[in-house]
């Protein structure tokens, strides 16, 4: 929880939620690859410049081939990679720091900063 990400084609960058369910709590919630539903888990990440991305490919044809970015809404629908799978949390194995997330339209999103520095994941 609170560990500060960032994606390849974000302008900003955003803060991982995890939800308190996998009831591993040490300080904050920690997290599982399968933490990766877009807004509940991985909120965006300001404006997209991503040309995969419909709606920058739209706002971009519009403006006459000028990149012009929009609004991200992420789009994750695997889960982290690779994650820790010596650490399991509810049944999944633990994110960790070197975990990528990979959106449809082509970002990678990694963890920049971890939410919490108490426990180390092997």
């Amino acid at each position: 929880m609170g560990a500060m990400l960032q994606c390849s084609f974000g302008a900003a960058p955003s803060s991982l939620i995890v939800l308190p369910v996998n009831r591993v709590v040490t300080g904050t919630p920690a997290a599982n690859i399968m933490d990766n539903k877009p807004i509940v888990n991985v909120p965006p990440f300001g404006m997209c410049s991503s040309p995969a991305n419909p709606t920058v490919a739209a706002a971009t044809a519009a403006a006459l081939g000028v990149l012009t970015p929009m609004p991200c809404v992420p789009v994750t629908t695997a889960p982290w990679a690779p994650g820790a799978p010596t650490v399991l949390i509810a049944n999944m194995p633990a994110l960790d720091s070197n975990s990528k997330l990979i959106c449809t339209w082509g970002g990678v999103i990694q963890i920049n900063s971890p939410g919490q520095a108490t426990v180390e994941i092997p």
